[in-house]
Order: C-alpha cells, then structure tokens, then sequence
C-alpha cells in the first residue's frame, strides 16, 4: 500500500463564516488554492483544521466539499482520529465512504494512553478500513508521546504507512527512521524542522505555512531532493521568521488572521480560541509584509 502522499500536505484551515458556522464555499476555494499554490495534498480537521470544536456531521461536510473540489487532483487525507476508539472507526468508516484517499489518526488526547493501548487502539482502526493511515504523534497537545518502538510495531499492519512526527525530538526522529522500514514514510509536523527532518530521512512536512508560501516550501523540498543543500538551507533560513510567526499564539490563530489579511477570508476560530490581540496582528502584519504577502 502506498506512503507516497507527496511532499507538501498542508493542514488546512477550515473555514467559519460570521456567525462561526461551517463556510463550505470557502473550504472548497481554499482547497483549490492550496493545490494550485504548491501542495500536494491536503490533510481535513487536524489540529490546524479546529478538529476538537467540529462535530461528526461539520467533519463529513468538510470530508465532502474538499474531495468535490479537489479529489483526484490532490491527496485528501482526513483526521478521524480523537480520544475514543470506537468514535475513530466510525469516522474513519464514514470517511472512507465519502471518497477520502487516506485517513490521519492522532494519538488519543486527555485519557493518556500506554504504549500498548496506543497500539491497541491504532490497530483497531486501522483494521476497521482500507484506506492507508497516517499517526499522527502531538505530546505537546496530547500528553502522550508515542515512542518509536510502537510505531515500529505498528508499521507491521499492512494500511499504516507513514506517521506525522511533531514531538520536536531530532533524536526521536532520527531513531524513528533507522527503526522503520524504508518504505514507511515520516512527515515532520513542524514546519521549521522540514528540512533538517528531510536531512535525517523524512519524507515531507504536514505544513502550516503551506496555506501562504506553499511554492516556496517546495522550492525548498526540491533544492534538497536534487542535491543542492546550499540553496535549500538559505531558503529554509529565508522562510523561518515568517514560520515562527505563525506560531506567536495558539495555532491556527495566527495563520487564520494572516490568511484574512491576505485576501482569503477563512473567519476567526472557535471559542475557546480568540483572535489575535492588536499587538499580534501588527507583528504578524509586518512579517507578512516582510515575506511580500501584502
């Protein structure tokens, strides 16, 4: 089964309109515009995505309106994972029926699994679909950081192919990819560690910045597949202010508000997030600026 989603999948927002309801024209233009601008493939209801305020019903609407617009044109990978095992196999079915290429399934947050009922539980869902599978590993949101010996074990079920790293630990990334087999593919989870993940054997980035400099990035990712290291590393040290300052808050603030800024009107998110206060847009205004995104 294959792992090779592309390079550059972004995370995308999900749209609101005034009112904080669902903005599914949005979504589908939004979709359209990230494939047109650089990426791959588009990861639905992550973290980026406000997973944890869109019910069941919100989640199938966004699977919907993406793969409408850009099914077969790009990856569509849907996050159907969350803290209930029996609540991820029923997405995941119900994704799988709506046309998604591939399913995203982060490690369960608040009830803080062991290693084993991580493996328990990912197994249990990943046997419950065809679709290929992406884990999705967060402690600094999740409270449990999968460790690479039971990503190793999980790699043996046939559909789990690739894993989205985001604990920051170069270490663990590295072990991650001597322990995995080569054809299991490692996505780095943090824009500002794509390249040196991809210097240790990482296949892309899951990519927040992605919704603004997609083109750039895989500038980047291309300088470094075709061997021109100089060139990637200057470019990764030219987009690394802007990364950094979406990140000033709680993601997806930031990079809600930069879109706005930038013609795209995504809305704001969902309680218990809140907007950037006015000190923060202008620091993200003058990065913007700086990045000649305005």
């Amino acid at each position: 089964m294959t792992s090779d989603f592309g390079r550059l999948l972004t995370a995308m927002v999900t749209p609101f309109d005034r009112n904080l309801a669902l903005n599914l024209p949005m979504a589908g233009k939004l979709a359209r515009h990230l494939v047109e601008t650089g990426s791959d493939g588009i990861v639905v209801s992550g973290t980026t995505g406000e997973s944890p305020t869109l019910a069941k019903s919100e989640k199938l609407e966004l699977f919907r309106a993406v793969v409408d617009e850009v099914g077969g044109k790009a990856v569509v990978i849907a996050g159907t994972g969350s803290y209930s095992t029996a609540d991820s196999i029923e997405l995941t079915k119900a994704a799988e029926k709506l046309g998604v290429d591939a399913v995203m399934l982060v490690c369960p947050y608040y009830n803080k699994p062991s290693q084993e009922g991580l493996y328990q539980h990912f197994r249990a869902v990943a046997e419950s679909t065809n679709l290929p599978v992406m884990l999705y590993n967060i402690p600094g949101r999740t409270a449990v950081n999968m460790l690479p010996q039971t990503v190793v074990r999980l790699a043996e079920i046939e559909n789990i192919v690739a894993l989205k790293e985001a604990s920051g630990n170069m270490d663990q990334a590295t072990e991650l990819r001597r322990t995995l087999p080569e054809n299991f593919s490692i996505y780095s989870g943090d824009d500002s560690l794509t390249l040196p993940l991809m210097a240790i054997g990482g296949k892309g980035v899951v990519s927040v910045a992605g919704h603004l400099v997609g083109g750039r990035i895989q500038e980047m990712i291309n300088a470094f597949t075709s061997g021109n290291i100089t060139l990637a590393g200057k470019q990764h040290r030219s987009l690394f202010p802007l990364i950094k300052g979406l990140f000033i808050t709680t993601n997806p603030v930031p990079v809600k508000a930069a879109l706005g800024l930038t013609g795209l009107a995504v809305g704001g998110p969902r309680p218990p997030l809140v907007d950037l206060d006015g000190g923060e847009r202008e620091k993200l205004r003058g990065l913007l600026q700086d990045a000649q995104l305005l």
